[in-house]
């Protein structure tokens, strides 16, 4: 059944049941001109949104529904995570042509759902419209934090360790393997890592709670992101190409395909783990109180003037480019 057979408001009554997880803070959700939400106490709002477009973020032919609606709703519940708050609720605007299936778009609903639900996140509104030409996906979260705990890129003090959580590089190797259509054994959590990525909620509130100085999530690849850091914080970086952690499965795809693995963790990007910055006693209290969290520390802050600095594995200095991608330097998404 195509969008046309149900039109936009059968759209919308089919895709919006299901979409409150914790009643407590909404006073009306989606059906109204503005969902009501009710804030907690004396807690910081903060506010994300994200645009994925057919063919620069996403491709049909890597990618199915479910996965897409569980990404797309999960890129942003990372950016919460980054700031040490609590993703609360979620507005999901699509454009979709006429052209389209209905069991398509309620598929890409039930994994925006699924991960709301795994996060008591509240879905209350947003706009669905129809496109000419590709599939848009725009989402906003809005989420909490405490006053004193929000954690900003700018915080990151010089003789900081530089730590990130999880292993890097695992999302840019799925995704060499779906666009590629490699026919390398043992690839499925590469491939997972890339089209299901889990927000680093938890950890993010343990940053906030320990209260770290620096706090990014790797959306665009450790090297990016460390720049970032770096021109918010005014201050220079080292890290070692050594301690990058890296995956078994990482490792043998590098091998098989003869890329870098270290190029997967520093330029691949989308892995959502999250990169800090704090005092080395801080990290070490962290590690002793959590030792079920897998945290790497990978280097240190330095002063501006060193530039951020890869020492690869002969123990050779050089200038680390943020490399990434830019919307407007030409080229596609990976």
């Amino acid at each position: 059944m195509r969008l046309s057979a149900v039109g936009e408001f059968g759209l919308i009554n089919r895709i919006k049941q299901n979409t409150i997880n914790d009643h407590s803070t909404v006073r009306c959700g989606i059906g109204d001109d503005a969902a009501v939400l009710k804030p907690t106490g004396n807690m910081l709002q903060l506010a994300t949104t994200d645009m994925l477009v057919q063919d620069v973020h996403f491709s049909l032919a890597t990618i199915g529904p479910w996965q897409l609606g569980y990404k797309a709703l999960a890129v942003n519940i990372s950016d919460i995570a980054a700031m040490g708050g609590l993703p609360r609720h979620a507005l999901i605007s699509v454009a979709l042509p006429r052209a389209v299936s209905v069991a398509f778009v309620e598929q890409l609903y039930a994994g925006l759902k699924a991960i709301a639900a795994k996060y008591a996140l509240n879905i209350v509104g947003g706009d669905t419209v129809s496109s000419p030409v590709g599939i848009v996906i725009n989402v906003t979260v809005l989420g909490e934090a405490e006053q004193d705990r929000v954690i900003y890129r700018s915080g990151a003090r010089e003789g900081d360790w530089l730590v990130v959580s999880g292993t890097l590089g695992d999302s840019a190797g799925g995704l060499h393997i779906l666009r590629e259509q490699l026919d390398f054994a043992g690839g499925e959590p590469l491939v997972q890592a890339h089209l299901l990525p889990e927000p680093q909620v938890e950890l993010g509130r343990l940053c906030a709670r320990y209260q770290v100085h620096a706090l990014n999530d790797i959306s665009d690849g450790l090297a990016s992101e460390l720049h970032e850091i770096c021109a918010a914080s005014g201050c220079g970086a080292v890290i070692y190409q050594d301690r990058l952690p890296l995956s078994r499965e990482l490792g043998t795809l590098a091998a098989f395909t003869g890329q870098a693995a270290a190029d997967y963790a520093l330029y691949g990007g989308e892995d959502y783990q999250l990169l800090f910055t704090a005092r080395p006693e801080t990290v070490q209290r962290m590690l002793q109180d959590n030792p079920k969290i897998k945290l790497t520390v990978v280097g240190e802050t330095a002063a501006k003037e060193t530039g951020v600095v890869l020492v690869d594995e002969r123990g050779s200095s050089m200038p680390l480019l943020p490399g990434g991608y830019n919307h407007f330097a030409g080229g596609e998404k990976r």
